[in-house]
């Protein structure tokens, strides 16, 4: 019970802080001395197109990232766009203008920015860590500058780690890049991409360990394994969570399960399609809407 309780607290607090955000009665400039800090959240749900689901198509040179607020709305009918950054081609000033003009000329809101190859949250050194906090700075800056109001990281670390040792490590990291996010107003999540993330009691740990409303996780809704057992780590990631890696699931009743869990627990927010193809992005639409609105 008393678990139940903090989660609805915590998020009481995440909602109210939202409406002294847009008021203006949090002041940046003040945020650098609190460790649980207030963060935009959305208040309602909402249906977004994750880049990676498109992958194969901007490899083959179908489109580019400019493109991606058009193939969303237009393709798709979808309201919101979540970007890969090693999809960006240079991301100069005036191509993220350029990107900026076009969301907007689709009525697109672009959310939040997937960084790959930039260091792991769980690095085994002091320079590496730190290292991973400078790498993520730039798209920390990007996202502001587009209006994101997130990055995604990813959080393994070395095979066979210690868990004890792995959540210092990763404490460490992720409040050295939470004083420069938090400063911008954008949030840094984590999806579960396989070592220590994929461990939901791990996750819980790190999350009341550095215990700031910026930091959250983004659950990757996998396909059910012997190995990997989704419904009860997205479970278990609900009371932190900045987004959903949507993913169709075996059959359209375990799907309406994880959507019905998400509601229940009053998650509001975005489910970003990552489902791989174009039948699938259009199945999963489908299905969210059927189930979420």
């Amino acid at each position: 019970m008393k678990n139940k309780e903090n989660k609805h607290t915590r998020r009481n607090f995440i909602e109210k802080s939202v409406m002294l955000g847009a008021a203006g009665l949090l002041a940046p400039a003040l945020t650098s001395s609190s460790k649980a800090m207030a963060t935009p959240r959305m208040t309602h749900d909402d249906i977004s197109l994750a880049q990676w689901a498109l992958v194969g198509e901007m490899k083959a040179g179908k489109w580019k990232n400019l493109d991606f607020p058009k193939i969303a709305r237009e393709d798709f009918g979808l309201n919101g766009i979540e970007f890969v950054n090693t999809l960006f081609e240079v991301p100069t000033n005036s191509y993220l203008n350029q990107l900026k003009k076009n969301a907007d000329d689709h009525g697109v809101s672009m959310v939040l920015i997937m960084v790959d190859a930039e260091g792991d949250g769980c690095e085994p050194t002091a320079a590496l860590r730190k290292q991973f906090a400078i790498n993520h700075r730039k798209w920390i800056d990007i996202a502001s500058y587009l209006g994101c109001h997130t990055i995604r990281t990813n959080c393994r670390g070395p095979k066979d780690v210690d868990k004890k040792e792995a959540l210092n490590w990763a404490a460490e990291s992720y409040n050295m890049l939470l004083e420069y996010a938090q400063q911008a107003k954008i949030s840094v999540v984590i999806e579960n991409h396989g070592g220590v993330s994929n461990d939901a009691d791990w996750m819980v740990e790190l999350m009341k360990e550095v215990n700031n409303l910026y930091f959250g996780t983004y659950p990757d809704w996998r396909s059910p394994s012997d190995e990997f057992d989704n419904f009860n780590y997205l479970k278990k990631m609900l009371p932190w969570a900045g987004g959903m890696s949507y993913r169709n699931q075996p059959t359209e009743e375990i799907t309406a399960k994880m959507i019905n869990l998400c509601k229940d627990s009053g998650y509001k927010g975005w489910y970003g399609i990552e489902s791989s193809g174009r039948a699938a992005i259009v199945q999963g639409r489908d299905l969210l809407k059927k189930y979420l609105f």
